[in-house]
C-alpha cells in the first residue's frame, strides 16, 4: 500500500508540472487523520509551499479511549476548512484531490487526503 502512495505522488507531480505554465507555482497539503483506538495514534496537516517550506498543523485522532469522537473530528474539518478559506483568500486554486485509506488491520490504520492547489506568480 505504502507504494500505491508512493506512485500517486509520483502521477500528481508529473500532472502537476504537465500543467505547469510559466507564470504557475504549487502548494500540496497532505492531512493524515489516524484511525487508532484509544487515541493512540497521531494526526496531523502538512502544508507544502512553493518555496519548499513546511508547515505542520497538529490535528486530533478520530479515536478517543470510548471510540470514535466526533469532536474531534469536527475539530480536524474546522483546521482543514479554515485553511481551504485562507489559501483562497490567498488566490490559491484547488486544482485536485486525492484520499486513500491505509490499514494495517480491521481496527487501525490512516486517512491521507492531498489537496494540489495552483496560482498565478506575479511574474
Amino acid at each position: 500500500m505504502k507504494t500505491a502512495f508512493f506512485f500517486l505522488s509520483l502521477v500528481l507531480l508529473a500532472m502537476s508540472s504537465s500543467f505547469a505554465q510559466k507564470n504557475t507555482e504549487f502548494l500540496q497539503i497532505t492531512t493524515v487523520e489516524s484511525v487508532v483506538p484509544g487515541g493512540l495514534g497521531r494526526s496531523r496537516m502538512i502544508s507544502t509551499g512553493p518555496d519548499g517550506k513546511i508547515e505542520e498543523t497538529k490535528m486530533e485522532n478520530f479515536f478517543s479511549l470510548v471510540g470514535i469522537n466526533f469532536g474531534n473530528i469536527k475539530d480536524n474539518d474546522q483546521i482543514v476548512t479554515t485553511k481551504l478559506n485562507s489559501l483562497a483568500k490567498e488566490g490559491w486554486e484547488l486544482m485536485h484531490v486525492n484520499s486513500g485509506v491505509y490499514g494495517a488491520d480491521k481496527s487501525t490504520g490512516i486517512f491521507v487526503t492531498r489537496y494540489v492547489f495552483r496560482r498565478p506568480t506575479a511574474e
